[in-house]
């Protein structure tokens, strides 16, 4: 009887201690280490895994003062997100990822220039992170702009980066709304699609990387109504 008891107890404590440990493991923060076993795929899967916990309502809360503490000595995220600005779609609350697992570079329309370029070669050559993702979001107010054609001080500037994608879907003419929302979507889709392909053809270190195999570039779009993130 209380060998039987005792089994069950142990057996039970065994059972315990590997859900905890299992539990903690998604908290330990990214290191040199783990960033040199994470293959391009593999933090591929790590973001849709972690989308996949926010959509089901399972997200993993970690202590972040001490990750906060455990990343002040040096960083080695196994991602980079391209994103838009918008408040709806933070990169690490989207992919349910913690603090100092992925390089997050923002902006309105997430477009790709000049300096967005050296920021990502700076995450993946220098600091060796294995995945870019181009985000884009649903009911994007800089693609809507872009759309309209909006003239605003400086921001007349940034929309013009988005301007390529609304006339490869317009077709080059016709006259198109920010209220058709269709048309709106299908120029997120291929701004984010083409902020992608310019990740090599503007630059020689991703290109290389790319060719090589130590780096994966893929572009999603985030639901704002929903949370899903769908890939491209």
């Amino acid at each position: 009887m209380n060998t039987r008891r005792d089994f069950l107890m142990t057996t039970g404590l065994l059972v315990a201690g590997t859900t905890l440990t299992h539990a903690a493991e998604p908290c330990t923060i990214s290191t040199k280490d783990s960033q040199a076993a994470t293959t391009p795929d593999l933090a591929l899967e790590k973001l849709k895994l972690g989308n996949a916990r926010v959509v089901e309502g399972k997200t993993i809360h970690c202590d972040i003062l001490e990750e906060v503490r455990a990343t002040a000595a040096g960083q080695a995220p196994f991602a980079a997100v391209l994103a838009c600005m918008d408040s709806r779609v933070a990169p690490e609350l989207v992919f349910d990822q913690r603090i100092g697992s992925i390089f997050s570079v923002r902006v309105a329309g997430n477009f790709v220039n000049t300096d967005i370029l050296g920021s990502l070669e700076y995450a993946t050559q220098v600091a060796g992170a294995k995945l870019i993702v181009v985000l884009g979001h649903t009911d994007c107010g800089a693609i809507k702009g872009a759309v309209d054609h909006v003239q605003l001080g400086n921001l007349t500037a940034t929309l013009e980066n988005i301007r390529p994608a609304v006339l490869e879907v317009a077709g080059g003419a016709g006259d198109y709304s920010s209220k058709d929302k269709v048309f709106v979507q299908k120029v997120a889709d291929r701004n984010a699609k083409d902020a992608a392909q310019m990740l090599t053809t503007h630059s020689t270190v991703m290109a290389t990387l790319v060719a090589e195999q130590k780096l994966k570039i893929v572009s999603g779009m985030h639901d704002v109504r929903t949370g899903v993130v769908t890939w491209l």
